[in-house]
């Protein structure tokens, strides 16, 4: 199939008990309540898949393209779209999870994947607070402290501001506090072991289900906060900041003001626009893209430019080991040296 656009899609809403109304003051999306607390919207996942918006394959979904269009993923391996990407709204805090890694997601849910995610912080309310990682030395403090529910002295808590970036490692108890959005990049899994929840109530008036058993078997001890290493380059109007480079994904900010031209890749781009607007032009010619926008540069674009005043993140996987770091700038511009 010759393919030679971007491919725009349609986000998919979760209403959630913590959510709120930032998805449509931010980013003008239709939220279907005002406790929207997700919105999927680079998603393979069949609990929420994205609909293509444009081109051939409109309409249909992201998981349909993976499955009857592999040439337009480099021929990746697997099952299942190995990506999720995902915009949350917290207006209130969410449960206090932990996600398993692969090895137990198979063994005992039967998934394909489990959880590693990682998080930009878009915007939050001043003092905001996430919990990332605990303070027991060991599976059996951690085991005590939590069946004594001593969740005070147990859970780590960080001050977040805009700007903020965290990695998430499967196995890394954690949860995102009230007053923040943000940008997440994961493992296409929808496995979440409730350890806390604030004794909270569902819609149905009784407590929401804890995952006890299963979070102390998958959870980290002791935690430890990953070493994380920025790297910035700048090509002529692109600044890019790589966030994260790792097993499953890599994750850049690019900040772009004016004109790139002729950017090559050799696999596919997810890209998310978190502000400002722009055009990415292919053979096909230019598309507009604003603020909210999500689209993925397909592997058969073997070209493209990006011109306008913008930040977005953009992330490719690392499922095929041989894959990694194609979408380093350095390895897909060289041309912009000699603009």
């Amino acid at each position: 199939m010759v393919y030679n656009e971007p491919i725009f899609l349609e986000p998919n809403y979760k209403e959630r008990i913590w959510g709120g109304t930032k998805l449509k003051e931010i980013f003008n999306y239709p939220i279907p309540s005002n406790q929207t607390g997700e919105a999927w919207c680079i998603s393979g996942h069949s609990n929420g898949p994205s609909l293509i918006k444009n081109g051939p394959l409109k309409g249909l979904s992201l998981a349909e393209a993976w499955n009857h269009h592999r040439e337009l993923f480099a021929h990746e391996k697997g099952e299942e779209f190995p990506l999720l990407i995902k915009i949350l709204d917290s207006k209130k805090d969410l449960s206090v999870q932990v996600h398993p890694d692969d090895t137990y997601a198979r063994e005992v849910e039967g998934e394909n994947y489990g959880k590693t995610e990682c998080w930009y912080i878009i915007d939050c309310e001043e003092d905001s607070e996430i919990i990332f990682g605990h303070h027991a030395e060991d599976a059996e403090e951690l085991a005590f402290m939590a069946n004594n529910g001593e969740w005070n002295n147990l859970l780590r808590r960080v001050k977040v501001k805009p700007g903020d970036f965290y990695y998430v490692p499967s196995g890394t108890i954690h949860a995102i506090g009230s007053g923040i959005q943000i940008l997440e990049t994961q493992q296409s899994s929808d496995i979440t072991y409730r350890v806390y929840d604030y004794d909270r109530v569902g819609q149905d008036g009784k407590k929401r289900e804890l995952h006890l058993e299963q979070s102390l078997e998958v959870t980290n001890t002791p935690h430890e906060d990953p070493e994380l290493s920025s790297i910035r380059n700048h090509y002529n109007s692109l600044n890019e900041e790589q966030l994260i480079e790792e097993e499953y994904f890599s994750v850049y900010k690019w900040d772009l003001d004016g004109v790139c031209k002729d950017l090559s890749l050799n696999s596919y781009l997810l890209i998310s626009v978190i502000e400002g607007n722009g055009e990415v032009a292919t053979k096909e010619g230019p598309y507009k893209f604003k603020k909210g926008d999500h689209f993925i540069v397909p592997a058969t674009v073997t070209t493209f430019d990006l011109l306008g005043n913008a930040s977005l993140i953009v992330s490719n996987s690392n499922q095929n080991i041989e894959q990694r770091s194609h979408a380093h700038v350095e390895e897909r511009v060289r041309s912009l040296e000699t603009i």
